[in-house]
């Protein structure tokens, strides 16, 4: 019988350090789908809260702090990432393990902006799109979710297939931007 090696979808490739910007992967523990059952948002969002200690979050925002956050992921849908959800939220959420299904990848530094600006349609400069702002949005040719987490820090995920170009994407644009500083 073959012996199987759990992997990280982005080992190998990361981390990158480019001109004072670096991209590394996060490990972000568990990851669940909520998925508010009809006329149960308020409901999910006071369990979420008293469970987790972070609101069901509005659209494109996220809620909690790293190691344990709640993220749009779209229409009536947040992403539960850090600890598995209090059992209490099936009661107005339908949930669902998505933890092995997401590359999860930081990337921090002078110029990180300007990175995603040749790779996202969405402006995501700090006066605009805020810490805690989120967006799914198209990154080059592939679809993401995009969480700014600092200043000059992005979380940024795609489906775990598409991990290696993903990196490869961002550390093309990482180049680019550092040649013209």
């Amino acid at each position: 019988m073959a012996e199987l090696i759990a992997k990280s979808p982005c080992e190998g490739l990361v981390p990158a350090t480019i001109g004072g910007m670096s991209l590394t992967e996060e490990h972000p523990g568990a990851m669940w789908a909520v998925a508010p059952f009809k006329g149960q948002q308020d409901k999910l969002s006071k369990a979420l809260e008293a469970a987790h200690g972070m609101a069901f979050p509005a659209p494109n925002r996220a809620t909690g702090k790293a190691g344990s956050r709640a993220v749009w992921f779209g229409r009536d849908m947040a992403l539960l990432m850090g600890p598995a959800p209090d059992a209490k939220l099936a009661k107005h959420a339908a949930l669902t393990d998505q933890s092995d299904a997401w590359a999860v990848v930081k990337l921090e530094g002078k110029g990180a902006e300007e990175v995603l600006a040749r790779l996202v349609p969405v402006d995501l400069r700090n006066q605009t799109f805020k810490r805690g702002h989120t967006v799914r949005a198209e990154l080059k040719h592939m679809m993401a979710s995009v969480t700014r987490t600092g200043p000059q820090a992005f979380q940024i995920m795609v489906f775990r297939s598409m991990a290696k170009t993903l990196v490869h994407d961002l550390k093309t644009a990482m180049e680019a931007v550092a040649a013209r500083g």
